[in-house]
């Protein structure tokens, strides 16, 4: 994205502000109401995981923050500008890694294909598709098929065509949902070395628990529909993170049983653990 002058003067705004955003599909007795007034600001560089019960709405926001469905009520801006429509300078990884990739097209070429007709040359669009495809661990595999690739492989690729288009906010659904559990611990440390290396800001919807804990900076508690933002909590976790070491952490243990009481309806007001929450 474009850095302006208005930018410039003022650096310390929220790169991502939703403001008053609800959704209600259909109408009448039978419409449903997805999301109510959800309130809440992402700075450049934050690493923000959403995280809720079954059908709290977290992919209708993501969906509303991409500009691919427009709310009901409020409003999202991106770097000041209100999101109408898909703004340049956001990416979304999938969780259905299969259906976001071509099939008939390598490596490379679904990584390249988000650059099609865009500003830079053909020498600068090929840089940036091996860089991409050397940070999510790849080389080598260019000229391979997703349909020749693993499961886990697959959704590396999507990240790495994400990643080619040099996004100034990731939006991540689920990404990880349908690999297997070891599969999983090595894509959530993939991301997490890319967000060090990169800076870029990443909103991650998951259900798992452990996960929105582990990978982020913060995590946004959504309440059963209509959805609310029930608690926005810091994650006050030592970096870099480990699979083991990170999770055995009391700090962990307190805050991942924290936000698991919080979905599954406990009393908000019940002793937080010791360490810095911040209640929305």
């Amino acid at each position: 994205m474009t850095i302006t002058p208005e930018d410039r003067a003022n650096p310390d705004a929220p790169l991502l502000v939703v403001d008053g955003v609800g959704h209600t599909y259909g109408e009448g007795p039978s419409a449903h109401h997805a999301l109510a007034g959800l309130s809440f600001s992402v700075r450049s560089g934050e690493f923000v995981s959403i995280v809720g019960p079954s059908g709290a709405g977290k992919t209708t926001l993501l969906r509303i923050l991409a500009g691919l469905l427009q709310p009901s009520e409020g409003s999202v801006r991106l770097s000041g500008r209100l999101v109408d429509s898909v703004p340049p300078g956001m990416a979304m990884v999938f969780q259905d890694y299969s259906r976001s990739l071509l099939p008939w097209l390598t490596v490379a070429k679904n990584v390249a294909f988000p650059l099609r007709g865009d500003r830079h040359s053909p020498a600068e669009r090929k840089a940036l598709v091996e860089e991409s495809i050397a940070a999510v661990g790849l080389s080598g595999h260019e000229h391979r098929y997703p349909w020749q690739l693993s499961g886990g492989m697959q959704q590396r690729v999507a990240i790495a065509r994400a990643l080619a288009y040099r996004p100034s906010l990731l939006l991540m659904d689920e990404p990880f949902a349908s690999v297997d559990a070891q599969t999983r611990e090595g894509l959530e440390d993939l991301v997490l070395r890319i967000q060090a290396s990169t800076g870029v800001t990443i909103l991650f919807v998951t259900h798992d628990v452990d996960e929105s804990v582990y990978l982020a900076d913060r995590v946004l508690v959504l309440s059963k529909p209509p959805s609310t933002i029930s608690a926005d909590l810091d994650v006050p976790l030592p970096s870099p993170r480990d699979q083991i070491t990170t999770k055995e952490l009391p700090e962990f243990v307190a805050l991942r049983g924290h936000v698991a009481r919080l979905i599954h309806g406990a009393d908000a007001s019940a002793p937080a653990p010791a360490d810095p929450l911040r209640a929305g």
